[in-house]
């Protein structure tokens, strides 16, 4: 399959003012995290399919603790050789067991049968397959997430977030009611992927479903000139760079990996002055054990990792913000 030409780079456009999601004035402002639940693979190696080792998830029950022993619950969100992986299923199954926590999708159609497509970069974001091969994938995944789970999944993040056309109305027929595709102020289409400089923080109804982008916002003193600040900085060699270290402008996504405590304490507040209701919290399950990401790489690195969460969830709490399980999500955020 060839790489999608320029003209069909997948630009979700802005959503109008009256598709927000409008939050119950009871609901406060809350956040989630979603963990992408995900086997191992060296990130600096071309995609494989023969990627499909899940020994990460055997340090998933001690993370999942910290977390509930704050009150806080996850939704995971796994991919195929997650799902079709005996002990990883025990392991989720028994930390599920909160009552909150609550297991959802991510396709990486790399690993998740059919193999119709050719392994390339343009491949890897789901939504650039026809039609009818992003639909199979899709079929074959959440089926093997019902049979595992004991329950059809209701939320839905592309891997690489690469979601297309056709993939909100694929979710809709399937019973999903959230998708968590879209990555506010990213652009992926120099690598064939979706360009999501259009869409900011706001949960938003598209397709009979809603849609929570993951949360990115821009700090620093610059931070006003946003997203075409940040495009042109892009042009001039070490231009993100210079404003980063000099605290005039960064792009912070909600994540520990790869975003420094200070900036995402910063994000967070000036998110919420910017009246985002629900923070959208994300992070790969393989950070969990070091060795796996290039975000974790030794027991120092996963130090930092588990310090970065102390610290938000106890500035979440200052702030008032609290967390909302994926079943109060859906419940809050239906459109009348």
């Amino acid at each position: 399959m060839a790489s999608p030409s320029i003209g069909s780079i997948h630009r979700p456009a802005p959503p109008a003012a009256a598709d927000r999601v409008l939050w119950s004035d009871d609901f406060g402002t809350r956040f989630t995290i979603m963990v992408d639940t995900e086997e191992e693979f060296d990130w600096s190696a071309p995609l494989s399919r023969e990627s499909r080792n899940v020994s990460a998830i055997g340090a998933l029950p001690e993370g999942h603790r910290r977390f509930a022993d704050c009150g806080v619950p996850l939704t995971y969100l796994v991919d195929h050789p997650v799902a079709t992986d005996p002990l990883s299923i025990d392991i989720l199954r028994d930390v599920l067991t909160d009552g909150r926590s609550a297991i959802g999708t991510q396709l990486h159609p790399w690993v998740n049968p059919p193999f119709e497509e050719a392994l390339t970069p343009a491949n890897s974001f789901a939504g650039n397959l026809p039609e009818t091969l992003e639909a199979a994938k899709l079929g074959v995944l959440t089926n093997a997430i019902a049979t595992a789970f004991g329950a059809s999944p209701l939320v839905y993040r592309a891997g690489r977030y690469g979601i297309g056309p056709a993939t909100v109305a694929l979710l809709a027929s399937r019973g999903y009611r959230i998708d968590s595709s879209m990555r506010a102020c990213y652009d992926y289409s120099a690598e064939g992927g979706p360009d999501f400089r259009a869409v900011g923080n706001h949960a938003f109804h598209v397709g009979g479903m809603m849609e929570l982008p993951l949360t990115t916002v821009f700090t620093g003193l610059a931070r006003h000139g946003g997203a075409g600040l940040y495009e042109a900085l892009g042009r001039i060699p070490k231009g993100r760079g210079l404003f980063a270290r000099t605290g005039l402008l960064s792009r912070v996504a909600l994540t520990p990996e790869d975003m420094p405590l200070a900036d995402a304490l910063e994000a967070i507040a000036v998110a919420l002055g910017q009246g985002v209701r629900v923070l959208n919290f994300s992070f790969h399950s393989p950070s969990l054990a070091p060795g796996h990401t290039p975000y974790v790489r030794d027991a120092a690195d996963l130090a930092v990792f588990n310090r970065w969460w102390d610290k938000v969830l106890a500035d979440l709490d200052r702030r008032g913000v609290r967390p909302v399980s994926l079943a109060e999500l859906i419940a809050a955020g239906t459109r009348p």
